[in-house]
C-alpha cells in the first residue's frame, strides 16, 4: 500500500524527533531523512543533517527505532546527494565513503534504502563519463549487495545554473541512459528514486518511463515543476533551465497526478511517495515551510487511499 510522506530537507531547523513530530501531527506516514555529512552545505537543500551516520552504532539505530515508534512515522530512505564523479578525485572519495556509510546505517536501521546521485562531471559527454561511473558505481552497488540495501538514484539533471552547465552533475537523466547503466551493472539493488517533475523539465513522457522501469522503482519523489512557456519562448531549451523552469509544490506544476497515481499503482509500487519541497514561494520562514507540507499532503492524500 502506498505511504505518504516528505523529504526532510526542507526542515533542516528541526531536529529528527521534530520532524517525526510534526509528521505524526500532520497524517504523514513516513520521511526521507537526510544524512550529510556535518558541515557546510554545498548547495541549496544539501547539508541536512538529521541522522549523522558518521560512527553509526547498534545504540544510534536503537535511539533511532525508539523514536519512529514513539511517533509512529516510519522512514522510507535515507538521502544523500553529492557528486561522486566530479573531476576532484580527493573530493569523490569522499562522497563515495560517506554513501558506503549512509547504506551501513540503512541496514543497521532495518530501512534497505538509500538514495542518492551517481554524479557526472558536467564537463564531459556521458560516454566520456562512462568509464568513471562503472569504475566507481559498480563497487558501491557491490556493497550494497552486501548490506542488503537497494540504492535508489534519483533522476535529477543537476543542470540548473551556470557551474553546472552543459552537462549536470548527474548522469542517470533518462531512460535511454537507464537502459546502459542497468545492463552494464545488472543488480536488483540498483535502481530509481523517481521524480516526475526532472521529466516535466526535459519534456519528457514520465508515465512511460514508469510503465518501463516498474521493477526499479525503488523511491519515489512527489515535487512539481512549472514550465514557464512565454519565458522559454525567449530563450529556448538550451538557455540554462532556471530561466524558463520553475520547481513547485504537487498540484501547481505541470505534472497530472491523477495520472501519475493511476500508472503508479498499477506498476505495483506500494512504497513511500515522499514530497519534496523545492518551491521558492515556500521559503521565507519554518512556519512556511511547514505549511508547504501539509498544503501538498492535503492535495496528494486525493490519490491515496
Amino acid at each position: 500500500m502506498l505511504t505518504l510522506g516528505f523529504v526532510t530537507a526542507i526542515l533542516p531547523d528541526l531536529s529528527l524527533a521534530e520532524v517525526l513530530s510534526f509528521a505524526s501531527q500532520n497524517g504523514f506516514s513516513a520521511v526521507e531523512v537526510m544524512c550529510w555529512p556535518q558541515g557546510k552545505a554545498e548547495r541549496r537543500y544539501a547539508g541536512v543533517t538529521h541522522i549523522d551516520v558518521a560512527g553509526f552504532m547498534a545504540d544510534d539505530a536503537k535511539r533511532i527505532h525508539d523514536l519512529t515508534a514513539q511517533f509512529g512515522v516510519s522512514i522510507s530512505g535515507l538521502g544523500y546527494y553529492p557528486n561522486p564523479l566530479t573531476a576532484d578525485a580527493d573530493e569523490s572519495k569522499l562522497y563515495t565513503n560517506h554513501i558506503k556509510a549512509v547504506i551501513k546505517a540503512s541496514r543497521m536501521l532495518g530501512i534497505g534504502v538509500m538514495n542518492t546521485f551517481v554524479g557526472r562531471d558536467h564537463t564531459k559527454s556521458v560516454d566520456e563519463n562512462w568509464p568513471r561511473f562503472l569504475k566507481t558505481w559498480k563497487p558501491l552497488i557491490k556493497y550494497a549487495e552486501d548490506q542488503g540495501v537497494k540504492v535508489g538514484i534519483e533522476n535529477c539533471p543537476m543542470s540548473f545554473t551556470k557551474d553546472e552547465w552543459p552537462g549536470g552533475k548527474n548522469l542517470m537523466t533518462s531512460p535511454a541512459i537507464w537502459r546502459r547503466a542497468f545492463n552494464d551493472i545488472p543488480s536488483d539493488n540498483f535502481g530509481l528514486n523517481f521524480d516526475p517533475s526532472h521529466f516535466i523539465l526535459q519534456h519528457m513522457d514520465y508515465l512511460q518511463a514508469m510503465r518501463e522501469f516498474a521493477p526499479k522503482l525503488f523511491h519515489m519523489h512527489a515535487k512539481d515543476a512549472r514550465i514557464d512557456t512565454e519565458k522559454l519562448n525567449q530563450v529556448g531549451v538550451f538557455a540554462h533551465p532556471n530561466l524558463f523552469h520553475t520547481p513547485k509544490l504537487p498540484g501547481l506544476g505541470d505534472v497530472n497526478w491523477g495520472k501519475f497515481f493511476s500508472v503508479l499503482t498499477e506498476t505495483g509500487y506500494n512504497g513511500a511517495v515522499c514530497i519534496e519541497v523545492e518551491d521558492r514561494a515556500y521559503e521565507g520562514s519554518v512556519d512556511l515551510r511547514k505549511a508547504s507540507l501539509v498544503q501538498s499532503g492535503r492535495y496528494l492524500k486525493n490519490f491515496i487511499p
